[in-house]
């Protein structure tokens, strides 16, 4: 009995040091192709925040990156920030674009959450992103209905709270691009 249970032990460990090994070397394997994706997602991100940018850089003020977009002239056209914050289920990160001289926001678009499916995933949908079009800078307003100001942004249905976070994340983000461009606080 003894000697069967050392045999047991001893066959685990070996199948769960195997097994982490396989694991290890499975996301190393993986891992530049996981960056590479990102890094893609994160340039459609700019292009599809920053409408008319051909081109775009990376900026970084006051520990922050930020993504200044240039039209085919070299004019620079907007910026755009990836913010992330809490959800309901989890965090939330959505690239920002804006025109700071103007203090609008040219939309939004998110790009990791773990919000309920069916429900909060909607953060997701192009009616939901939508809310953020050619919106002033300023405090928002989620409301259950249609927007009827430019300071009011339709909740999803059944996902108030996933909509109200991800206003959170949109204002903060203005916030910050404000403090590094200039303009309000």
């Amino acid at each position: 009995m003894n000697n069967s249970t050392g045999r047991l032990i001893l066959t685990l460990t070996v199948l769960g040091l195997v097994s982490a090994f396989i694991l290890a070397f499975v996301f190393q394997w993986t891992l530049p192709y996981i960056i590479k994706h990102q890094a893609k997602a994160q340039e459609r991100a700019v292009f599809a925040v920053l409408p008319g940018a051909s081109d775009y850089k990376e900026v970084e003020k006051d520990g922050q990156v930020f993504f200044e977009g240039f039209d085919q002239s070299g004019k620079r056209i907007g910026v755009a920030i990836k913010a992330t914050g809490g959800g309901f289920q989890g965090m939330i990160t959505v690239m920002v674009g804006t025109d700071p001289e103007a203090e609008k926001v040219y939309g939004i678009q998110v790009l990791e959450h773990q919000e309920t499916p069916g429900l909060g995933a909607f953060i997701t949908g192009e009616k939901y992103e939508a809310n953020f079009i050619d919106k002033p800078f300023g405090d928002y307003k989620v409301v259950k209905r249609p927007a009827t100001s430019p300071y009011e942004v339709e909740a999803i249905s059944g996902a108030t709270i996933s909509s109200t976070k991800v206003t959170s994340i949109v204002e903060k983000a203005i916030k910050d691009i404000q403090r590094a461009y200039g303009g309000g606080a």
